[in-house]
């Protein structure tokens, strides 16, 4: 037997051998293909729970321990600025880089505590401080507040807030500022004068 007869009879099975290889490999990869879209579609899609909605209120503002105070008049850079939740109207004045050569600094109690959502003016020497808006003291919780504190309230004395307190240990938290009434000594008249100080 020649050398060209071997070559003849083994040429068709290598050719067989090198088909066959790439049938085989073409069917693992048709397998793979398709067990992987199999249990892609077995597994259930997990659903996402829902989120809770933040809302940028004072509330949440004070909670984040920040408060957003608008500075404006005889000051340096007036604008938008962000004081911390125990902050005075001289933190926001320092934010807003000091008061300028021609500040009537006097008019302005640097001491106050600044709430959020203040907007702070600062009279210029000869202007007429602005007309004082309703009241921005922050509110008195009455389910936290101590005795003194609730003797800022007005018609409210060291025997009232007493009661008060004792009310609020005996029958647990206040549910809403109406709940006053409950207390003894706190009729309409008082509960009018101090409605928009408190809060629960």
């Amino acid at each position: 037997m020649s050398d060209l007869d071997a070559y003849r009879r083994a040429s068709p099975r290598a050719r067989l051998g090198v088909g066959a290889a790439i049938v085989l490999v073409l069917v693992a990869l048709a397998a793979t293909v398709g067990i992987g879209i199999w249990r892609s579609a077995a597994a259930p899609a997990q659903p996402v729970p829902p989120q809770p909605i933040v809302t940028d209120t004072p509330a949440s503002a004070a909670v984040a321990g920040e408060l957003y105070i608008h500075v404006s008049g005889a000051v340096e850079r007036p604008g938008l600025y962000v004081v911390a939740a125990d902050a005075r109207v001289i933190d926001a004045v320092s934010a807003a880089g000091g008061l300028t050569d021609d500040a009537a600094g006097e008019g302005v109690n640097l001491a106050r505590p600044v709430t959020d959502g203040e907007q702070l003016v600062v009279p210029r020497e000869g202007e007429e401080p602005s007309a004082p808006g309703p009241d921005t003291s922050p509110l008195i919780d009455l389910n936290t507040a101590d005795a003194a504190t609730l003797e800022t309230l007005t018609g409210v004395g060291p025997a009232l807030a007493s009661r008060i307190i004792d009310w609020r240990e005996t029958e647990g938290p206040f549910g809403s500022v109406e709940d006053l009434l409950a207390v003894s000594g706190i009729g309409p008249s008082v509960l009018g004068s101090v409605r928009d100080q408190v809060t629960v």
